[in-house]
């Protein structure tokens, strides 16, 4: 008999919790290894979680709508279907009690490793029931505020699952006498850069109220929407926002792609587009200015040796998911195009593995095929740079000869932008990587016959 827990799986390194929106399966439901069981919604993404191996659902204990830290049991199967005893499914107040596993707890996937393992090997210094040890369960930051200011987590009345406390109920706590302290620990600031203006409740400031004219319409925001603002704020806290923006000249990789397209796509069955060719040349770049794919820990920057590139892609009727090409330097152009194209149709059907939303070191979107000429796209957290690409359009240019005479041409051209983190990457820096970018698209070689 082996009985396996499933856990919420994490979906980017900055998610802290999910919402599991749907079940697709119910207890005493048969399923199949990697047969998607229940639907969960974060910021990064909304997507099937399939099941780790074949046998029953024999217990549920989170319920549809409620929201679970990472890696927190949301149901148990049994692999032995002769010794399943069926457990009905958790009330939707809060989750059954969670008996110890009798059996070593297996993965739920390569993509989202189960820790229930060190949930039991600490489960000794915890409370006894599972609502005791979720309500002392806090995120790092919480337990960081909560520590700075002497206050005691199990004391706050929390609004999270089984009464866990959250950010937001910290800061209901301490937002009765706020302090300079208060407001920096939010924005991860020193205390002495805080300022007695920037000490009112961070929660205020994050919450909008406008005016309900006659006749509008109010709808609540998805938990989707809600925490990819939340994610957006936080982005923009973290991070000192610059744009830096140059015109490149893709007429040469346009040429190319036209010679090649059509014994690419009857050789691969892939769509060739201008993406690949641009990733590749942003990976060579990367490799030549590794500020560009850096990230911040404190005072330290962490020099990426992975070149991870996150595509992001727009979903229907809405919301941005940005999946990962892993290792991207190890593709060939036909690699890079078939990854690409795969993960950004898994990501329109929801079919995307927790695995392939996380570890992004440099991102790239693409509002130029909406029409959009430039703009400046947030810096995601945990890395340095974005790269945001314009509309690839056709303009009259002037074209100096060899001779020194001025010439208009036709040129395929599209505006790029390049926001960066300011705090660690100087405008120079960034502006060196733009421009020998630029130089790498519009001297591309020719592929050899």
């Amino acid at each position: 008999m082996a009985r396996i827990d499933i856990v919420m799986p994490q979906m980017g390194e900055s998610i802290a919790e999910g919402t599991l929106s749907r079940w697709l399966k119910k207890p005493g439901d048969a399923v199949k290894r990697d047969e998607a069981i229940f639907e969960i919604s974060t910021d990064k993404v909304d997507a099937e979680i399939p099941s780790p191996a074949a046998g029953i659902l024999v217990e549920i204990i989170v319920s549809e709508g409620m929201t679970v830290p990472v890696q927190a049991i949301v149901a148990r199967l049994e692999t032995d279907a002769s010794a399943a005893v069926v457990v009905t499914t958790a009330p939707d107040a809060s989750p059954a009690p969670a008996a110890e596993p009798s059996a070593p707890v297996a993965s739920v996937a390569a993509a989202a490793p189960v820790v229930a393992a060190a949930a039991v090997a600490s489960s000794a210094a915890l409370p006894n029931s599972l609502e005791d040890r979720l309500r002392t369960r806090s995120s790092p930051l919480v337990r960081k505020i909560a520590a700075e200011h002497g206050v005691e987590i199990a004391g706050i009345n929390g609004s999270g699952i089984a009464g866990r406390v959250t950010k937001r109920d910290l800061l209901a706590h301490l937002d009765t006498a706020p302090t300079p302290a208060v407001a920096a620990s939010i924005v991860g600031l020193p205390s002495a850069l805080a300022t007695p203006a920037v000490a009112t409740s961070p929660a205020a400031h994050e919450t909008q109220h406008a005016q309900v004219w006659p006749g509008d319409v109010v709808e609540p925001m998805s938990k989707i929407r809600r925490l990819t603002a939340d994610h957006m704020a936080q982005a923009r806290r973290v991070a000192a926002h610059v744009t830096s923006f140059f015109e490149i000249d893709l007429t040469r990789v346009a040429r190319i792609r036209v010679g090649m397209r059509k014994d690419f796509e009857a050789q691969t069955g892939q769509k060739l587009t201008y993406l690949p060719f641009i990733v590749q040349a942003v990976i060579a770049q990367l490799k030549r200015h590794p500020m560009m794919n850096a990230a911040v820990n404190g005072t330290d920057i962490i020099y990426r040796k992975q070149y991870n590139i996150g595509i992001a892609v727009a979903l229907e009727p809405t919301g941005l998911i940005v999946p990962v090409v892993k290792h991207a330097d190890d593709y060939s152009l036909g690699g890079l195009t078939k990854t690409i194209n795969d993960l950004a149709a898994r990501a329109r059907s929801k079919a995307l593995k927790p695995d392939e939303v996380t570890q992004a070191t440099f991102t790239i979107t693409n509002p130029g095929v909406f029409g959009s000429l430039m703009g400046t796209p947030i810096i995601p957290v945990g890395t340095t740079s974005i790269l945001g690409l314009g509309a690839i359009e056709k303009r009259p240019k002037v074209i100096t000869g060899a001779d020194g005479e001025d010439t208009i041409a036709i040129r395929t051209c599209a505006y790029f932008s390049i926001s960066f983190d300011h705090k660690v990457v100087d405008g120079a820096d960034a502006d060196r990587f733009m421009a020998d970018l630029k130089r790498t698209l519009e001297t591309l070689p020719e592929p050899t016959a």
